[in-house]
């Protein structure tokens, strides 16, 4: 699906989230680029078309949008965060070695939200961690 501008400012105007131009470009940015960016990626990613876009707003913009659950914050990498707009339930595979992330399609029946009692379900995670092929084809080559 395309995303327009109408599009994009009437998802965060259905979320609670007042548009702004940084902010519209800030989530165009992880629609457009599903790599799970980290806010200086981003930041440096806009900056051809916002120059005054500090890493501040940047960061208080993925900050605004996880809190109102319109990109999610990905934490499984101890050196950086990543962002992602999820657009589809899936999971995420990291490699430990290189710090790829990478999507993994999930059954929908895995995000289906089972009955608890006394509480209230709002998001789930799902994450791997372990090395990619490109990573395991070095280590292999160096072992031979």
């Amino acid at each position: 699906m395309t995303r327009t501008t109408r599009n994009i400012i009437d998802l965060m105007a259905g979320r609670g989230v007042r548009p702004s131009t940084q902010r519209i470009a800030v989530l165009r940015y992880l629609m457009e680029h599903p790599v799970h960016p980290t806010a200086e990626e981003i930041h440096h990613g806009l900056l051809h078309e916002i120059p005054t876009l500090s890493l501040t707003t940047v960061y208080n913009t993925l900050k605004l949008m996880a809190a109102h659950s319109i990109v999610d914050v990905l934490l499984f990498d101890p050196r950086n965060a990543h962002f992602d707009y999820p657009a589809q339930p899936h999971a995420h595979a990291w490699c430990k070695e290189c710090g790829k992330i990478t999507d993994i399609p999930i059954d929908p029946a895995l995000t289906a939200a089972p009955r608890a009692a006394d509480f209230s379900i709002e998001e789930i995670g799902l994450f791997y961690k372990g090395r990619c092929t490109e990573c395991q084809k070095r280590t292999d080559k160096t072992q031979i």
